[in-house]
């Protein structure tokens, strides 16, 4: 662990975490409150799944400290939006009075707020079940005074109840050897991840390779229906080459599923990523056999489907995400692709471009299933999937 002059201080953490709070002013102190209730019900789920999978839940370790993460982010945007200043709250939360002071605590930091060792806890022990109660409780409290803006003393009794939340988290902390300054580091980069200050495109897998082992920079496919002998296909074309088989929906129930390569070029047009597009275009990475064996082969173009074939289950269920704007896919939709692909080079991508992977494929799945033919243009350079009408 660093020095403590060299650790995160509180107020750095606060003004990072301020600038991925998505929803700001007056207003949204309920939609906060709801964020505070909703991470705190979030950690006690991760004890109670521990104690009813103990074999099996093997990512609790992990799971607490994200929580206690997002649990730390909603208590500082209550105190900011409250006027509190979060590190005068912890100073507070660290004396037996714990009386909330406006003062100089702007060299606290988070590693101060523990001791300097700590066991770290891989099942939830009674002590800490007993504090996240103690936090839950505090929680609650707090709830039932937010609605008091301006009336005599209501900020001091919010300054007390964060006070209060504040001791009971780091205690549950330290309980389950989570050091805060960790799960605060974790927090801002997961938020980062997903919603970043500025969007820097990283490079394609393959940059380093020659032209016959690159996935396309540019190309433009041209999808169409036939019905041949009463059956509708979806073919497609490239420059006057079929690309791929012709296409069913592969359901008892027609949902349009056949126009999903769409998907796949969209992978390609923004993450430069898929192992599908790769096997259809002849485009492996044979000159390193372990690339080709690991990143292009079999078991990835499963990976890639299944995250695809998952997507489409939840898109389904969200009008196949019309409307939905930059920012506005689920993060926890994100973090299960991100399992999907784990261990895979496309794992290496940032949340927020699996977003617009996402959201440009669905965006020309609609335009097909609207029209029924397009051409479709991938445009890597500007990581764009570019949908027109086939003439």
């Amino acid at each position: 662990m660093a020095d403590d002059f060299e650790a995160l201080t509180i107020d750095q953490y606060v003004r990072e975490a301020a600038r991925t709070d998505q929803r700001k002013g007056p207003g949204t102190i309920g939609f906060t409150m709801l964020g505070l209730v909703g991470e705190t019900g979030s950690l006690l789920a991760e004890a109670k799944k521990k104690q009813r999978d103990a074999a099996s839940y093997l990512g609790y370790a992990e799971a607490v400290a994200e929580e206690i993460g997002d649990v730390l982010w909603y208590l500082a945007a209550v105190a900011r939006r409250h006027r509190l200043v979060l590190s005068d709250i912890a100073a507070a939360a660290l004396v037996a009075d714990g009386v909330y002071c406006a003062g100089a605590n702007s060299a606290l930091s988070l590693h101060a707020l523990q001791p300097a060792h700590m066991p770290l806890a891989k099942a939830p022990m009674p002590k800490f079940e007993h504090g996240l109660l103690g936090l839950a409780g505090e929680v609650g409290l707090l709830a039932r005074k937010i609605d008091g803006a301006g009336q005599p003393g209501h900020r001091a009794a919010v300054a007390q109840s964060l006070v209060a939340i504040m001791r009971h988290l780091i205690q549950a902390a330290t309980d389950s050897g989570v050091t805060l300054e960790g799960a605060a580091i974790k927090n801002l980069q997961k938020i980062f991840d997903r919603w970043p200050r500025e969007r820097q495109y990283p490079p394609a897998f393959d940059e380093s390779k020659d032209a016959e082992e690159q996935l396309p920079r540019t190309m433009e496919i041209d999808v169409y229906e036939r019905t041949v002998r009463g059956q509708v296909y979806v073919y497609q074309r490239s420059r006057g080459v079929y690309v791929g088989d012709r296409l069913t929906d592969n359901a008892m129930e027609p949902d349009d599923y056949r126009f999903h390569d769409v998907f796949h070029y969209a992978y390609v047009a923004v993450l430069g990523w898929s192992p599908v597009i790769r096997a259809l275009l002849r485009l492996k990475r044979k000159s390193e056999p372990k690339l080709d064996d690991a990143e292009d082969g079999a078991r990835a173009i499963l990976i890639e489907e299944g995250v695809t074939s998952w997507l489409f289950g939840q898109a389904q269920q969200l009008n196949f995400f019309e409307g939905v704007k930059p920012g506005g896919l689920p993060l926890d939709m994100l973090k299960h692709v991100r399992q999907f692909v784990a261990g895979y080079e496309a794992d290496r991508c940032p949340l927020w471009l699996w977003e617009e992977a996402i959201l440009q494929g669905y965006a020309a799945f609609r335009f097909l299933q609207k029209n029924r033919r397009a051409r479709i243009g991938i445009d890597f350079a500007r990581r764009r999937l570019r949908i027109k009408e086939l003439p």
